[in-house]
């Protein structure tokens, strides 16, 4: 073989890898998304926005869902999951599922959505410069219940005892929910009883719990294992002509007396910015934990004039939303 020639083929083979690797797509980034359960509204708004900030799932970003269906013991095993699986960021919904991913990875960046106290909780130091790699919003959903029972009282003004369904098996959130509540119960003079439901299966033993006690109205602590059955939920307090609250639009909109709250879409949306500011380089340490702006207060008034009840004009006049 001639040297000229030997060159050339030589440098064939060198270009050759090097041309392949060029040619070769960008790699898709990877966001694992870490959830108590499936809420689909929330969820497809998280998406939307992704694709309004030009991302197409499957195409230019592939989402690794992982939902524990209700089982919180199962969170931690899917974010070690997801650090398995590399992913650039994860994107953890509500208090339960951020801790999770937060003990898993101390490197990959967390979005955390909706959790209702990150500083309480020890996910971070500082809201304006979150520690190490967690960012994201909060629904500073404790501060909220408190303002939640000072609406069901001037609705309920008679009702002494105040009756609470909440879940133990969410211990972290729903005790900072319970004992904001707690704080408030005892301003305005009200004796609360609480009933545990873990699930949909637990439901109708904790209603009975609470017929029995003769509780005067109802606060529904909001969690997301409760969500998916709103309808069913408010079916039971208005069964019982119960004056209820609730933390979340859905259950106005299914027939519960009133809801007040953030507006979780906003904060699925939002957490969708945070994902890709972090894909394009930010440090979460950089991107301050942001608060809720949008809130809630929803009036259901076909059903309390069902439960006999006379909603005030300056009340009615609060609400973001009256359903007639």
């Amino acid at each position: 073989m001639r040297r000229r020639e030997f060159i050339t083929l030589l440098g064939a083979a060198v270009a050759w890898p090097l041309a392949t690797r060029a040619q070769q797509p960008g790699k898709v980034p990877r966001i694992g998304y870490l959830s108590p359960t499936r809420i689909r509204p929330r969820d497809e708004a998280f998406r939307q926005r992704l694709q309004e900030l030009g991302y197409v799932e499957g195409q230019t970003i592939v989402i690794e869902y992982r939902f524990a269906d209700g089982k919180f013991d199962r969170l931690p095993g899917l974010a070690e999951e997801l650090v398995r699986l590399e992913v650039d960021v994860i994107v953890s919904v509500v208090t339960q599922a951020s801790l999770a991913a937060r003990h898993a990875t101390k490197t990959i960046p967390i979005v955390v959505v909706a959790v209702s106290d990150p500083l309480g909780s020890g996910l971070v130091a500082s809201l304006a410069r979150p520690d190490a790699n967690v960012t994201g919003t909060s629904a500073m959903s404790s501060e909220v219940v408190g303002k939640s029972l000072e609406l069901l009282k001037q609705v309920a003004p008679t009702a002494s005892r105040v009756a609470v369904i909440w879940n133990p098996d969410n211990a972290i959130f729903q005790s900072q929910m319970l004992r904001e509540t707690q704080l408030a119960a005892g301003r305005l003079g009200i004796e609360l009883r609480t009933f545990a439901a873990r699930g949909p299966d637990e439901l109708e033993a904790a209603f009975a719990g609470l017929t029995n006690v003769q509780a005067g109205a109802l606060m529904m602590m909001m969690d997301p294992v409760y969500t998916p059955h709103a309808g069913r939920i408010t079916d039971l307090a208005n069964k019982r002509r119960l004056p209820a609250m609730y933390g979340l639009r859905e259950y106005a909109a299914a027939g519960g007396l009133m809801a007040y709250g953030p507006n979780f879409a906003d904060l699925y949306r939002r957490a969708a910015d945070y994902v890709d500011k972090l894909l394009k380089g930010a440090k979460p340490a950089d991107l301050p934990i942001e608060q809720p702006t949008k809130f809630d207060f929803v009036i259901n008034l076909r059903t309390a004039k069902a439960l006999g009840l006379t909603i005030s004009p300056q009340l009615l006049a609060r609400a973001d939303e009256v359903i007639e």
